[in-house]
């Protein structure tokens, strides 16, 4: 047995009979999106008997903020938009307050540590590159830090932002990435920069959870044919391109209906193209939903247009409920579906879209040999390996600090 592991095993000895690892973990706000579910199944799966977690959220806001469980402690620095007045002149007020605040707070971490967090942490960890700065900007300079790291990083849009991602990256004592293809990019597109130590750790899939869920009753659902997806109403979620290609097929007589579980930004953008294409009844936009899984339980296929992903948890979220997939060719994609067989690869172009949607919904013998072919794949995931390598991560760098 080598040194390491044998100073893992005391480890673990001493941890029976003396303190917790005490985990904080940074993040923004929790929107419902992949991270923000990464980072609530960590929470409600790492071994409370050796860590004690807290999670420091910049923002209390999103659908997912009160989902923590009872045993971890929630820190915010600022109140979410959900607890502003409804009087938007007073909300604008409110907003331009909250924004000056949260400055001072990234000018002086002190603020934030001595005022919320009030206790030092074993190690730290930022659940995404927008956490980077307050996980190394911590007063306490005795921590571990881990960055997690779930982006494209030649994506044209995230090009602002990546000098900043680079100058961190060197700073942190490890870095998780979700997904191989993410690490791989990473490095053919900036060889030379020192990367600190490295793993790649897949998100975790809730199987059971996901399939208890799904059989929650929705009413209004569009009769089949209906393709389904979820995600943040972001421009490189790819609905413009999809709406494109739905208005085509209705065109050309395919009828069909499009439901889409999310929201964001892009909103607006989408509403516009929806009223010009005049697709209002079969384009349908139904918000974020606590719990999507009954809309994808009951169409008939997921799709995923997306310019850009690293490990998207809904393909596997999808996947567990057994629904023939559509998905572009990006991140970790190809090594969750294979092609023709477990779903349908494209790339992302308006006219591969097209051409899928319609195979899916004229081909019944390809429907029906990727039904058969989904029947037994939730063996493929398995969590508890996953947050295995997390805990033996976390003591790995926990054993060098003592």
């Amino acid at each position: 047995m080598d040194q390491e592991k044998i100073q893992l095993n005391q480890l673990k000895d001493f941890m029976t009979v003396d303190a917790k690892i005490k985990i904080l973990f940074r993040h923004r706000s929790m929107e419902m999106g992949g991270v923000e579910k990464v980072l609530l199944s960590l929470l409600h799966n790492l071994d409370r008997e050796k860590f004690e977690i807290t999670v420091c959220l910049t923002l209390n806001q999103g659908e997912l903020r009160n989902e923590f469980p009872g045993h971890v402690r929630k820190v915010y620095l600022a109140k979410g938009k959900e607890d502003f007045s409804k009087n938007k002149f007073i909300q604008k007020f409110q907003l331009l307050q909250r924004t000056i605040q949260l400055e001072k707070f990234r000018k002086k971490p002190e603020i934030t540590d001595e005022k919320f967090l009030k206790e030092n942490y074993d190690i730290e960890i930022a659940m995404t590159y927008n956490d980077f700065a307050s996980v190394l900007n911590s007063t306490n300079k005795n921590s571990k830090k881990i960055g997690w790291f779930h982006s494209e990083i030649n994506l044209p849009k995230l090009q602002p932002l990546v000098p900043a991602i680079l100058a961190h990256f060197p700073k942190f004592d490890h870095m998780i990435y979700c997904s191989e293809k993410i690490q791989t990019i990473m490095h053919e597109n900036y060889p030379n920069l020192e990367y600190p130590k490295e793993s790649v750790i897949i998100n975790a899939i809730p199987v059971e959870e996901i399939k208890t869920k799904a059989v929650e009753k929705i009413s209004g659902f569009p009769k089949s044919p209906v393709f389904v997806s979820v995600g943040r109403l972001h421009s490189r979620k790819g609905y413009h391109k999809l709406m494109e290609a739905h208005a085509q097929l209705l065109k050309d007589g395919f009828r069909h209906s499009v439901v889409i579980i999310g929201n964001g930004e892009e909103l607006p953008n989408l509403l516009a193209q929806q009223k010009k294409l005049g697709v209002e009844k079969t384009f349908i936009f139904e918000g974020n939903k606590m719990n999507p899984y009954p809309y994808i339980k009951n169409a008939d296929f997921f799709i995923m247009p997306s310019e850009s992903e690293a490990w998207p948890l809904v393909l596997a979220e999808s996947l567990i409920l057994q629904k023939p997939i559509i998905a572009t060719r990006v991140g970790d994609v190809e090594l969750m579906l294979k092609d023709r067989e477990t779903g349908y690869l494209i790339n992302y172009k308006t006219d591969e879209i097209y051409h899928a949607m319609k195979e899916f919904l004229t081909n019944k013998n390809l429907i029906a040999y990727l039904k058969e072919n989904l029947k037994d794949i939730e063996k493929e995931f398995d969590n508890r390996k996953v947050f295995s390598a997390v805990e033996e991560l976390i003591l790995k760098l926990h054993t060098k600090n003592t």
